[in-house]
């Protein structure tokens, strides 16, 4: 169930609103495409397996850690994907972005529409000082991305993480609220 307190945001095509139990099927359908998980931490193989998704989103929002939405058409009749912080930090004033798109939404602007909105939320309303993004180093699209959102690049974790068996670096970015 939506609740009454939870912030909903809307751009001039998108808006954003609470994840809910409903919401399983859309993000099934991202988390198991193998387009979209090639770079993200996560992957499900069955809605059964989703539903530890749902409970992490819930648990964000529980515990006061970060906040995360759906991101859908201003009618609300097409899915794009989802988007938010993570690990916030209060006492830090700090928090992790989060977002991914169905891939047939890929290149059509909704990135640079909705990373501005999140950013916006997260510094005026969380009272953030600096939004972090750790990108898998591969995922040129993604880095490419945040620079155009004038996000820093701030280093390379060198095999820091390993996903499928390899290891990967992630690369850090920074946005400050002054930037």
């Amino acid at each position: 169930m939506e609740s009454l307190s939870f912030p909903s945001l809307k751009t001039k095509r998108l808006i954003f609103k609470q994840i809910t139990p409903t919401d399983i099927q859309n993000i099934y359908k991202g988390l198991s495409n193998p387009k979209v998980i090639k770079y993200y931490g996560v992957s499900f193989d069955s809605l059964e397996a989703t539903k530890e998704q749902m409970i992490w989103y819930r648990n964000l929002e529980q515990n006061e850690t970060g906040i995360w939405w759906t991101i859908s058409s201003l009618d609300n009749n097409i899915f794009y994907g989802a988007g938010g912080f993570n690990n916030l930090n209060k006492e830090h004033k700090k928090s992790e972005i989060g977002f991914w798109l169905l891939s047939e939404f890929w290149g059509q602007g909704f990135m640079q529409e909705a990373f501005p909105l999140i950013c916006d939320y997260g510094f005026n309303k969380l009272d953030l000082n600096r939004i972090e993004g750790f990108v898998d180093s591969g995922n040129i699209n993604c880095k490419k991305a945040l620079e155009k959102m004038n996000f820093k690049l701030e280093g390379t974790m060198r095999e820091c993480e390993i996903k499928n068996g390899e290891y990967l670096n992630v690369d850090i970015y920074s946005k400050l609220k002054n930037d």
